[in-house]
């Protein structure tokens, strides 16, 4: 229709209207935000973080992926060059910026992410004496889906990659967080570093966040031909029984090789192992997400 036509100011006036009003009969829900946290290193949290939230966008979910580690390794998987990180996690953790502003596109589609920069590494230092210093991150993220962030499409979940350390950064993201996901090693001594963890969420649900949960543990770099993987499933099955997710990501050459490329697994090679072993986590999560809701209404 022409720019001249009489009826084009009306019917633009009329779907404002229509906008507006189911705005207000049906308020956005906020998204459900997970924290990825295992203080233990080269576990997968952020291998985990950037194919979990893939998954979860290629079955229709909205997702954001906030890169909460100095290292930055999940926006660089993402292919966010570092040159083109000009507003991060540091300065909405800072408060210099609101969380919109960081906001990027990703070349996923329905995938966000609000990339990190190696300033991150002096957070502690910076806010350590300030009074909301563990709150910074459910501050930022507070006003997601409340119709304050123009031009950003409404998130169904938030993944939160943390930094391997329980430091003040994973202690925001759980502070922000609705549950945590556990991302674990099928190597010697994976139960005793998810014993410290455990300790940890218990202080955070005590003294900041009654409402914590662990959403459930991972088991990533699985391989069937090694004894010690085999015994290391069956001890933290025994160890957290039903926390535990059943799907187990193998360990996979092309999982390893696709954050080179800048892409997810998924992007890099569908048909791989790795990839159809996200796509059955991110199906597995939806489904414990349901389970969560039915049991929270009754």
């Amino acid at each position: 229709m022409s720019e001249t036509s009489d009826l084009q100011p009306e019917t633009d006036e009329t779907s404002s209207q229509v906008v507006e009003l189911a705005a207000r009969a049906e308020p956005a829900k906020p998204p459900r935000v997970l924290a990825i946290a295992n203080q233990k290193g080269g576990v997968g949290k952020t291998t985990t973080a950037i194919n979990l939230g893939t998954a979860l966008a290629a079955i229709g979910e909205r997702v954001l992926i906030i890169d909460l580690d100095p290292q930055g390794n999940a926006s660089t998987g993402l292919g966010i060059d570092r040159r083109n990180r000009r507003c991060s996690t540091y300065d909405v953790m800072v408060g210099d910026a609101p969380l919109r502003d960081a906001i990027v596109a990703t070349a996923v589609p329905r995938l966000s992410l609000a990339p990190s920069t190696m300033d991150l590494s002096g957070l502690e230092l910076e806010i350590g004496q300030a009074k909301d210093r563990a709150y910074r991150l459910r501050s930022a993220t507070a006003p997601l889906n409340a119709g304050k962030f123009v031009g950003v499409n409404d998130f169904s979940y938030v993944l939160v990659d943390c930094p391997p350390s329980l430091n003040l950064l994973t202690v925001n993201a759980m502070a922000a967080a609705n549950a945590i996901l556990v991302p674990l090693q099928c190597e010697f001594f994976a139960l005793e570093g998810l014993s410290q963890l455990l300790k940890t969420v218990e202080q955070v649900k005590t003294t900041l966040n009654p409402d914590l949960t662990i959403h459930g543990v991972v088991l990533t770099m699985f391989d069937a031909r090694n004894n010690l993987s085999n015994q290391v499933v069956a001890d933290v099955r025994e160890f957290m029984g039903r926390k535990v997710y059943d799907t187990i990501i193998p360990r996979n050459v092309r999982v390893s090789e696709a954050p080179s490329y800048g892409k997810p697994v998924l992007v890099y090679d569908l048909k791989c192992v790795g990839s159809e072993a996200y796509l059955r986590l991110a199906t597995e999560i939806i489904q414990r997400e349901k389970e969560i809701r039915e049991n929270s209404a009754a």
